[in-house]
């Protein structure tokens, strides 16, 4: 009954000129702000997938033409580049599991009363956000630790992250004390709170620092270049794509500027600057794409309706 008298009150219901209005302004707004943020996506693909000479000159916009994988198969060729690949998987499995587990864990820690020197602690994790000793003290102390040229540089500097350590805080506050108390009465301690009740719990916190973590870990750069200058074996994607990068536009540029009217347009075509970059920010950003809608879910709330019982 109670269903049915809702249906007839929907049914009565009449919209106004205004919420007519609204609506209309509202998904008209909502769509081009989605097709803004789709279309760069959209456009890298098309140049990358067209004839060179047509992107070279500009000429592809909405759909592409004379459609081929060539780019993408002259990327599979660079060298070292599924070393480099695995190097970066790896590094981005590890480093966002272990990331996830300290951050949920310290961001547990943080909330109780009994941690010593708590409001120390997380005052001086908060300071680490806004100041820093800059890009030459940062090297040479991962230098005098013996952390350059090892594959652990990637993973330990990247532990523990403020920002993410204060996400898991402020969400662990909001669950309701009275299920910790439970537990404690039942002679449960923190470290089993932790495991069996707070963190099944905080999974969509957990899934969000998840995405940020692995998304940071995928697009690291500097630690590569920087630390691991001398182990070729150890540079991830991101470092071997930007040498391609710069030999094919030096590369360009050198055998361009010394050649003939029909050699230099035969090496432009060869080394296309503007193909290679859209190519290598397809390759870099495609991963991510098809890992985010898995964990697009966690993102919902709603998982403490019914935790606790009146």
């Amino acid at each position: 009954m109670t269903g049915e008298k809702t249906k007839k009150v929907h049914a009565r219901h009449q919209y106004s000129f205004g919420d007519v209005s609204f609506n209309i302004l509202n998904y008209t707004f909502f769509a081009l702000l989605t097709l803004s943020c789709i279309f760069p996506f959209y456009f890298m693909f098309i140049n990358t997938i067209s004839n060179n000479d047509l992107v070279t000159r500009g000429a592809i916009t909405l759909f592409p033409q004379q459609v081929h994988l060539q780019n993408y198969i002259a990327m599979g060729e660079v060298n070292d580049l599924w070393n480099s690949v695995f190097i970066t998987t790896v590094r981005t499995v590890i480093g966002t599991v272990i990331m996830v587990f300290a951050s949920g864990l310290a961001g547990y820690l943080v909330t109780k009363d009994e941690m010593w020197g708590r409001k120390f602690w997380y005052r001086f994790l908060v300071i680490t956000m806004y100041f820093n000793a800059g890009l030459i003290p940062w090297y040479l102390n991962m230098s005098m630790l013996g952390l350059t040229d090892t594959f652990v540089v990637y993973i330990i500097p990247m532990i523990i992250q403020p920002y993410n350590i204060i996400l898991v805080k402020t969400y662990v506050e909001s669950i309701p004390g009275e299920i910790e108390e439970s537990a404690f009465m039942d002679g449960a301690g923190f470290w089993t709170i932790f495991r069996k009740i707070i963190w099944p719990l905080s999974k969509p916190i957990l899934a969000t620092i998840a995405i940020f973590g692995a998304v940071a870990h995928w697009n690291s750069f500097q630690d590569s270049l920087i630390l691991n200058q001398n182990s070729p074996a150890l540079q991830t994607l991101q470092h071997r794509l930007y040498n391609y990068l710069n030999t094919s536009t030096n590369l360009a540029a050198l055998m361009g500027s010394g050649a003939s009217s029909s050699d230099a347009a035969i090496v432009a075509g060869a080394f296309n600057t503007k193909v290679i970059q859209y190519t290598i920010s397809m390759v870099t950003v495609i991963p991510i794409l098809c890992v985010y809608p898995f964990m697009q879910r966690y993102f919902e709330k709603g998982l403490m309706l019914g935790a606790v019982k009146g």
